[in-house]
C-alpha cells in the first residue's frame, strides 16, 4: 500500500513541479529582458549626455593637431632671434604646451587614437629636433627653410593623424 500511495503522490506532484520550472524560466527570462531594457535605455540616455562632450574632446584634439602641423607653427611662432637652438626650443615647448591643454580629452577619445595623436607630437617634435641638429642649418631662418622642405618632402605627421580622428568621428556619428 505505501508504493501505491507514494506513486499516486509522485504523479500528483510531478504536474505541479513541471508546471513550477516552467512559470520559474520564464519569470527569470522576464527579469533578464527587463534588466536588459533598463540598461539599454540607460546607454542611450548617456550616450546623448556623452556624445557632444566627446565631439567637442575631438575638436580640441583636431585644433591641437592644427596648430602642431609644421608649416602652421612656423608661421604662427616666429624666431626671436638667429640662434637655430633657442628657436627649436621654442618651437618643442610651444608642442610641449599645446599637449599638456589639451592632455585631458585624452579621456573622451579612443585609446588608439590618443596614441596616433602622441605618436604625432613626437613625430613632429622628432622633425624639428633633426632639423636642428642638421649641420647644414646655420640660424633660425635655416631651420624653418629644413623643417618647410622636409614637410613638402613627406606628408606631415599631424595631417596623418587628423586623418584617424576624422575616421574615428564618423565611427561615432
Amino acid at each position: 500500500m505505501s508504493t501505491i500511495d507514494f506513486n499516486t503522490v509522485a504523479l500528483s506532484i510531478l504536474p505541479a513541479l513541471i508546471t513550477g520550472a516552467i512559470a520559474y524560466y520564464f519569470f527569470n527570462m522576464h527579469l533578464k529582458n527587463e534588466n536588459n531594457r533598463r540598461n539599454f535605455k540607460l546607454r542611450q540616455e548617456g550616450h546623448k549626455l556623452t556624445l557632444p562632450m566627446r565631439l567637442q574632446a575631438y575638436e580640441r584634439i583636431t585644433l591641437f593637431l592644427e596648430r602642431i602641423n609644421p608649416s602652421q607653427l612656423l608661421v604662427r611662432i616666429k624666431p626671436l632671434g638667429d640662434n637655430k637652438e633657442a628657436y627649436s626650443t621654442l618651437l618643442l615647448s610651444t608642442i610641449e604646451q599645446e599637449y599638456e591643454h589639451n592632455i585631458s580629452q585624452q579621456i573622451y577619445i579612443s585609446e588608439e587614437c590618443w596614441n596616433v595623436i602622441i605618436s604625432s607630437k613626437n613625430a613632429v617634435a622628432h622633425i624639428i629636433t633633426e632639423a636642428t641638429k642638421n649641420s647644414e642649418v646655420q640660424n633660425s631662418q635655416d631651420l624653418r627653410e629644413a623643417i618647410i622642405k622636409k614637410m613638402l618632402d613627406s606628408t606631415p605627421p599631424s595631417t596623418i593623424a587628423l586623418s584617424f580622428v576624422k575616421t574615428e568621428v564618423q565611427k561615432l556619428l
